[in-house]
């Protein structure tokens, strides 16, 4: 079953008040099947949040129909996601704890099984002896793995991450796909950006790689791979067939 399907998705923006609007995503289409894991590749600018903003309706697309377990992004299928952006936002006023149970009130109406849940998934990032600080003590590495525990808090099938690894030092990349590869464990689906190609050749099985708003291709990484030494190699070979 596909986890998320993304039909035609199309988004275009302003670039200046009196300039001309800048076509960003252009027929974007792609799938991701449950219980797999995907990296999503392209260079800075490619359109890579933007289309992850579009799935998850945090901007609206021109044009386009998505698609989460076969029917539209919807209240009772959001309880089935988890997400974190790219820059997370975190109140630095609140403890580990207290962010934790904010996230939590949002999917969940009881606080049965709260506590017991945030102090293993705390656990599960390197935090649970942190739970009690405020947020605005902790380093730019600690608030990244705070962000990904509230995406896993409440055990979701399908997990997107835009850029999880970013501004971690070499323990936090290793930590976080330790914690990725319990999740595929656990029979998640993760959809992941990441810059980190290297990390993308060790944690996935798929990819879909967007080029100037265009998705050049999507399918298993060993495909790709076939005929090259590295995933870097791989995508070069993707861009120029792109650009031709």
């Amino acid at each position: 079953m596909d986890a998320v399907t993304v039909q035609g998705l199309n988004k275009t923006f302003k670039a200046g008040f009196f300039m001309k609007k800048v076509h960003v995503l252009k027929d974007v289409s792609f799938s991701i099947r449950s219980q797999h894991t995907y990296g999503f590749v392209g260079n800075n600018g490619s359109g890579k949040t933007t289309t992850i903003k579009g799935i998850l309706q945090f901007i609206k697309p021109d044009s386009g129909e998505v698609k989460f377990f076969g029917e539209p992004l919807s209240i009772r299928n959001k309880k089935r996601i988890g997400y974190l952006p790219e820059r997370p936002y975190l109140y630095e006023f609140l403890s580990a704890m207290e962010f934790l149970e904010f996230h939590w009130s949002l999917t969940y109406d009881s606080k049965k099984f709260f506590k017991d849940r945030a102090h293993e998934t705390l656990k599960r990032v390197g935090l649970f002896d942190a739970k009690d600080r405020r947020l605005r003590t902790f380093s730019k590495g600690m608030l990244q793995r705070a962000g990904l525990a509230q995406a896993i808090l409440h055990e979701p099938e399908l997990l997107i991450l835009d850029e999880p690894m970013s501004g971690l030092d070499p323990d936090g990349r290793i930590l976080v796909k330790e914690i990725l590869r319990d999740q595929q464990k656990q029979g998640r689906g993760i959809f992941f950006s990441s810059h980190l190609l290297e990390d993308m050749e060790q944690l996935c099985s798929h990819l879909v790689v967007i080029h100037q708003g265009e998705i050049i291709y999507q399918g298993s990484i060993d495909t790709v791979m076939k005929d090259q030494k590295s995933l870097e190699e791989a995508f070069k070979e993707l861009k120029l067939r792109g650009t031709s």
